[in-house]
């Protein structure tokens, strides 16, 4: 069994997909993509080829290591999310070829199905009491949304006030145990994260999200120390030695690797593994497509320590075609009552439409997040 052929699409809303065919007809899919790069993400995974094809794809760690220890330059967001793409692929391959899940492939599952959550209120939230009351009404026990507009380092306490009106738009809307998340998205500084930190702590929040950057991460434990709420961040850390440092500094209590970003399936478990070492919750970062959900799930179904898991439906940022128009195994995506089944089916548990994908990859988005400016004309954090 060799790989043959590598190919890539980059489909709406903002998602590049990566196939990898072997000589005996074994397809496998990956969501390779760092949102806004998606054409440089396509770029990378070309350049790899070269290291794939005429390689036997059940080698995967190997390939894997490979990949990162062979071109001397490594780690970040493009290369890691690069990579990511193609293990997904690999794990698919093989998951089919010995006709189980991956899942099944990593010891098998310790649960029985994955708690999830929806997004709401967008890019500067709006009206998330009734957004978050009719995600509960469909059966969501928790949601997670956007803290705030754009922050300067010392700003207004008009803006504290309106985090915290919304935050108790949804206490009083979905009740005192509704599990609610607060994504800070890297938008606050220290000096204000710390005052909304504390201001958020009697609310009861499930947890809240990147308080300052990961460059910053020196900072969590003071932040910690302002506020009893659990931390989350890692959306923006690519390798288990980002993480190694994260966990030296401590201060967070749940980790957010993304497995479309920080080296796939191989190096997430890994991720996972030094967490649970560490006492620390794992909650996959999701805000992507169907490839990409079902990679999370996989590791999901087998990471002690998986606490809830990010998804995409319904999400602001999904504008023309959403997670399940690229999926034919729709029903392995119907969430019951706030919890995603794991898939029966081998691989990594999506059977993709691939008459859509390459439809879509005939005129190929050219994604680009908000640039933001505060009212001084200066640069404001996305």
């Amino acid at each position: 069994m060799k790989i043959s052929e590598v190919n890539t699409y980059i489909v709406r809303p903002r998602w590049h997909f990566v196939e990898l065919v072997t000589d005996d007809g074994y397809h496998g899919w990956g969501e390779a993509v760092l949102e806004g790069h998606a054409g440089t993400v396509r770029t990378c995974v070309e350049e790899m080829a070269s290291y794939l094809i005429g390689n036997d794809p059940r080698h995967i760690e190997d390939i894997w290591t490979t990949l990162y220890r062979a071109c001397f330059y490594r780690g970040g967001g493009i290369l890691m999310s690069a990579i990511a793409g193609i293990d997904q692929a690999l794990w698919d391959i093989k998951g089919k070829l010995y006709g189980a899940p991956v899942y099944e492939l990593l010891g098998g599952r310790c649960r029985e199905r994955m708690r999830v959550y929806g997004w709401i209120g967008g890019d500067r939230p709006d009206d998330v009491g009734r957004a978050a009351k009719e995600k509960r009404d469909a059966g969501f026990t928790a949601v997670k949304m956007n803290a705030t507009e754009e922050l300067q380092y010392i700003d207004s306490y008009e803006k504290i006030d309106a985090v915290l009106e919304r935050v108790q738009s949804i206490r009083e809307k979905c009740g005192k145990y509704f599990g609610i998340a607060v994504d800070f998205h890297g938008r606050v500084h220290r000096p204000m994260a710390k005052i909304l930190a504390k201001e958020l702590d009697p609310y009861g929040l499930m947890f809240i999200e990147e308080p300052v950057l990961c460059e910053n991460m020196e900072l969590f434990p003071e932040i910690a120390a302002a506020c009893n709420t659990p931390i989350a961040t890692g959306e923006r850390l690519y390798s288990r030695w980002d993480f190694k440092r994260l966990f030296q500094i401590g201060g967070v209590d749940i980790i957010q690797p993304d497995l479309s970003h920080a080296g796939g399936i191989t190096e997430v478990r890994k991720i996972a593994a030094m967490a649970e070492a560490y006492d620390v919750a794992l909650a996959p970062h999701c805000p992507l497509g169907p490839i990409a959900l079902a990679a999370c799930l996989q590791v999901d179904a087998c990471c002690y320590n998986a606490a809830i898991q990010e998804q995409s439906m319904g999400i602001h940022y999904n504008v023309g075609k959403g997670v399940l128009d690229y999926v034919i195994n729709k029903d392995d995506f119907a969430f019951v009552e706030g919890y995603a089944k794991f898939s029966a089916i081998p691989g990594i548990g999506i059977d993709v439409n691939k008459e859509v994908v390459l439809e879509e990859n005939e005129s190929p988005h050219e994604w680009k997040n908000p640039v933001w400016h505060h009212c001084d004309g200066s640069i404001a954090e996305w």
